[in-house]
């Protein structure tokens, strides 16, 4: 594998032909923001936090799904960026119903840290305030809508880890909604088994563990990490 230069904020870096921008980012300690990104799945590029700009490029790109080239000349803050961002989290907090008060993963969510690191105290934007509904036939976890992102974490690693594909996203737009064997109760399902990989995965409370109380879940990651390093070394 080549390596490569490029230019992170005016620093000189080096990378690997084939790598994401933001592995490069982030493998040289720069902090950027991210929701539908986690180690180990297979990048969308749904969220937007993570866009930079590329000198002559003319619009930002996600650095997710964008690859290092020899050459680049990327900037990862400044001020129209930070503004998207801030933006994205507002129009989020926007659509559904986000009532961290009263949520399970007060304290411990992605979306919740993303906002006050951004600056997000306020909401510019009229609130939707849909009719959603939660779905807790499942034995052991359950699935509340209206504090889901659409990141598609649960999806991926459905169906590229466990290998299941109990998740899909239904609908379109302001209607999109994660289901779950072509729209029946979870518990219902004959896909799931049961492994609680997607609520681990889950960057907010929309997916969460039966029993728990306001602010006392937390959801763990790494574990996608040791299992993808595991099959890689079996390969």
């Amino acid at each position: 594998m080549s390596v490569i230069t490029l230019t992170i904020n005016n620093e000189l870096l080096s990378a690997r032909s084939g790598q994401s921008l933001l592995e490069v980012i982030r493998e040289h300690n720069i902090d950027l923001p991210t929701l539908c990104h986690a180690e180990g799945l297979e990048e969308w590029g749904g969220c937007r936090l993570c866009v930079v700009d590329i000198q002559g490029w003319g619009r930002p790109q996600p650095a997710c799904t964008t690859e290092a080239q020899e050459g680049m000349v990327i900037t990862t803050h400044n001020d129209r960026l930070n503004q998207y961002r801030r933006m994205i989290i507002e129009l989020l907090l926007a659509e559904r119903n986000h009532a961290c008060a009263v949520c399970v993963l007060s304290g411990h969510c992605e979306l919740q840290s993303n906002a006050a690191r951004l600056g997000v105290d306020h909401v510019r934007f009229d609130y939707l305030f849909p009719q959603l509904t939660m779905d807790t036939s499942h034995s052991r976890f359950g699935l509340d809508h209206n504090r889901c992102i659409l990141c598609t974490r649960c999806v991926r690693v459905c169906r590229d880890v466990e290998g299941a594909c109990t998740w899909e996203i239904a609908g379109r737009g302001f209607t999109s909604r994660v289901v779950a064997d072509l729209d029946r109760p979870w518990g219902k399902s004959t896909t799931c088994t049961d492994c609680g990989k997607c609520v681990q995965l889950c960057p907010t409370g929309a997916l969460f563990r039966k029993g728990a109380t306001v602010s006392e879940m937390q959801k763990e990651k790494s574990f996608l990490e040791r299992i993808m390093g595991n099959r890689q070394k079996k390969k």
